[in-house]
């Protein structure tokens, strides 16, 4: 929502060649409270001076010598062009021109201005009008904000879902030897195959009687790897890890896995499976989307059964 305050720190620009009519509105704009105030009597700089800063109005004086205000609003319109670099331009201008003459008016919003102030300036009609209109601008900023934010999290729910879909054919054969669930907060709610052992933590509540003796040999570096990657709440494909056996023999594993957000993107949990490729298992991807956990392989270690966290 737009604010008084939002609207007093707004950027304008004031360009008008006339030196007493730039001292005109810088001295209202202040006593109006207006805090970010710049102006300029160059035309030629007016396409650089918005490009550098963005400002949310332009006060344009249309009858300037060496390039007039309908030339300016070209510059600016081509500048806009040229910035989107392939992207579709936003042609919006902010500009109020300001014009001593009625007949120009129509040409300068067809020109693409927004508004216009009349010469000689009523001091009231002014300030009500660089009001409204920049009540109008930071609305629109926040609603354009809003679509890109929306637009951002559209291409990456997008992204996710075709990565899973992508995954399922792969993912069909129970080819990984263990899975697992995690809540927003890092607790297992559903897990198959050694997980808490591999990620470090204690074992004894899901597989019985072993002492932490017998759940050493984890690689520390690749076991804190593991845990960071999770806590980093991004997906990731065949992470590789090792375990020393008592018997001087080696384990080696893949585990991927992928965060889960619910339909407001709040993270939710993570999910992922796992091989042990000392054994002869297979590369993998992620677990599929929508497998529930009694579909998946339990080597008769699963602790719980449980539909997986909606994506």
């Amino acid at each position: 929502m737009t604010t008084a305050t939002d609207i007093l720190k707004a950027r304008v620009l004031i360009v008008d060649d006339q030196p007493v009519n730039v001292m005109l509105l810088e001295q209202l704009l202040g006593e109006a409270g207006y805090t970010s105030v710049t102006s300029t009597m160059q035309p030629t700089t007016v396409c650089a001076l918005h490009a550098a800063n963005a400002y949310d109005l332009i006060l344009l004086d249309l009858k300037m010598p060496g390039m007039d205000g309908f030339q300016v609003m070209e510059g600016l319109k081509a500048s806009a062009r040229d910035n989107a670099k392939g992207v579709a331009a936003n042609d919006y201008l902010p500009v109020i021109v300001l014009t001593a003459e009625p007949a120009h008016k129509l040409r300068a919003l067809q020109y693409g201005a927004r508004d216009f102030i009349s010469k000689p300036f009523d001091l009231v009609e002014v300030k009500n009008r660089i009001h409204n209109m920049l009540e109008v601008r930071l609305l629109y900023k926040t609603i354009e904000e809003h679509n890109r934010l929306l637009q951002q999290t559209v291409r990456e729910r997008t992204a996710r879902l075709i990565l899973s879909e992508d995954l399922v054919s792969t993912l069909q054969k129970p080819d990984y030897d263990w899975y697992w669930e995690q809540n927003e907060t890092g607790q297992f709610t559903t897990v198959s195959g050694p997980i808490l052992d591999i990620l470090g933590l204690r074992v004894s509540a899901f597989f019985g009687a072993q002492s932490d003796d017998e759940i050493a040999g984890w690689n520390p570096t690749e076991k804190k790897a593991l845990r960071d990657k999770i806590a980093m709440k991004r997906p990731f494909r065949n992470f590789e890890f090792s375990r020393a056996n008592a018997d001087g023999s080696c384990q080696k594993f893949l585990v991927s896995g992928e965060p889960l957000f619910n339909e407001a993107t709040e993270f939710i949990g993570f999910r992922g499976v796992g091989v042990e490729t000392s054994r002869g298992g297979t590369t993998l991807e992620t677990v599929p989307s929508g497998y529930a956990s009694s579909q998946l392989p339990h080597n008769g270690l699963l602790a719980q059964h449980r539909a997986p966290l909606a994506n």
